[in-house]
């Protein structure tokens, strides 16, 4: 069966029946094949015919092709879906802005025609609750569209920003983002640690519930504390960088260092060592996390994360055994795969065993003098009464990553295995045989919740 045969039934099917295209509220896109610009450019456009015939459409998963400031019957087609509740803007490169931009300095590398299409993409989006922002191989938004295409979002809750330059997106932008319940900022070299101090204190900060800061390098550990502070509805945080972050060295140090009365979940993921992971564990002993339930931290150096939570008596999986990555993990330079979950399970079982061996309390039943029995009492690693777990559980079932990324987004499209599709079997006992009738396979799609990436 020739490609994109499936997408035309599809599309014949849903234009002669129009009541059964008006209850369509998702489609699953084909898997983009690198089989040319002209191919691609025929299923952007079957895919855009597929949109046009389901009016109440809320959610094109799997599909995510590289919009760059150009026309294409796909992105005109979402933008008039009045009900969309989700988009995923991949800003690629555009060759009149890199000419542009060899000559010139931002801002004003988008004219004014790339800038007004952009925003005029986002006015029928009144239901629009969840947008990603990803820059990918130096795509440009400038600051003022992003404030202004923002600005034309009234529904908008969820929000996550990857990849843009300094001069796209950064401190001055991030004051200006709306109310909003999920934020996520990854690898944006314009946010610093000054920029988040003074956006939690921001009216619009004030809703967040839950709030991810990936690659962001932050320097000191005042600023997370100033974000714990304010942000009063705040129930799930990640901080997830190479860099530890420090307290001030002209700084008067208390306990708790950070706190928050509502946190529920915390992702703590530095990798190099550094004094933020006993800072945040003697915040929790102190009593700075009342509310708190889980932790995640897959560099959790000399297990001091773990010390605060509730004892377990196994953290690695039965499926780790038969992972390549878990049997080397102790191979290599040490930290060389501190994140990688395999490493920090089989790390995290490693502590275990070793308090399980060493006796804790020590019981001698004595007579009359006499030492008649002595009981050893296992250790253990954790506080007993703690009500907080230790979870080293990934995003994504299977990964080795603890925390979802663009990669899982996009790779999500890849069908997982080829033994998943269909293979013609069903009509092996046709006379002909099962090549009578034959088709392009196609996996089974893994789906990728956006919700996840908050």
């Amino acid at each position: 069966m020739k490609s994109g045969v499936r997408l035309k039934l599809l599309r014949r099917t849903l234009r002669e029946r129009r009541v059964l295209a008006q209850h369509v509220r998702e489609i699953k896109g084909p898997k983009l094949q690198p089989d040319g610009q002209m191919e691609e450019s025929r299923t952007l456009d079957l895919v855009a015919s597929l949109v046009m015939s389901c009016p109440n459409l809320e959610r094109l998963v799997g599909f995510y092709p590289t919009y760059a400031h150009s026309y294409d019957r796909l992105t005109y087609a979402l933008s008039t879906r009045p009900n969309l509740k989700e988009h995923v803007w991949i800003i690629g490169e555009n060759a009149a802005i890199t000419e542009r931009s060899q000559k010139q300095l931002p801002p004003g590398l988008m004219d004014t025609e790339q800038a007004e299409s952009f925003l005029h993409l986002h006015d029928s989006w009144h239901s629009l609750s969840t947008l990603f922002l990803c820059s990918h191989k130096q795509g440009v938004l400038e600051r003022d569209v992003f404030v202004q295409a923002l600005r034309r979002l009234p529904a908008l809750q969820h929000l996550c920003i990857s990849n843009f330059d300094v001069d796209d997106f950064d401190d001055v932008t991030l004051q200006s983002l709306p109310p909003l319940q999920s934020l996520r900022l990854q690898d944006l070299e314009g946010v610093t640690f000054w920029g988040l101090s003074e956006f939690a204190r921001t009216r619009s900060a004030q809703c967040i519930r839950q709030l991810s800061l990936v690659n962001l390098d932050i320097t000191y550990l005042s600023a997370i504390s100033n974000l714990l502070l304010h942000l009063k509805d705040l129930r799930r945080f990640t901080l997830v960088q190479e860099s530890s972050p420090e307290v001030a060295a002209d700084g008067l140090v208390f306990q708790p260092v950070v706190a928050s009365q509502q946190l529920q979940h915390i992702h703590w993921d530095i990798v190099l060592p550094g004094s933020a992971n006993r800072n945040l564990a003697n915040s929790i002993e102190a009593g700075g996390f009342p509310s708190l339930r889980t932790i995640r931290a897959p560099s959790d150096h000399d297990g001091l994360l773990q010390m605060v939570c509730r004892p377990r008596a196994q953290v690695v999986l039965p499926s780790d055994k038969y992972s390549k990555a878990y049997r080397t993990c102790d191979e290599g330079p040490p930290g060389s795969q501190a994140r990688t979950l395999f490493a920090a399970r089989k790390e995290a079982q490693r502590r275990i065993e070793d308090a399980r061996n060493t006796p804790r309390f020590r019981v001698v039943i004595e007579e009359e003098g006499i030492v008649q029995e002595v009981f050893d009492i296992q250790g253990y690693m954790g506080t007993l009464g703690s009500e907080i777990a230790y979870n080293l559980d990934s995003d994504v079932p299977g990964s080795d990553h603890a925390l979802i990324d663009f990669a899982d987004l996009f790779n999500g499209a890849k069908e997982v295995s080829p033994r998943d599709g269909c293979t013609g079997l069903w009509n092996a006992s046709h006379p002909a045989g099962k090549k009578w009738w034959s088709h392009t396979e196609r996996y089974r799609y893994r789906p990728i919740d956006l919700y996840r990436f908050f």
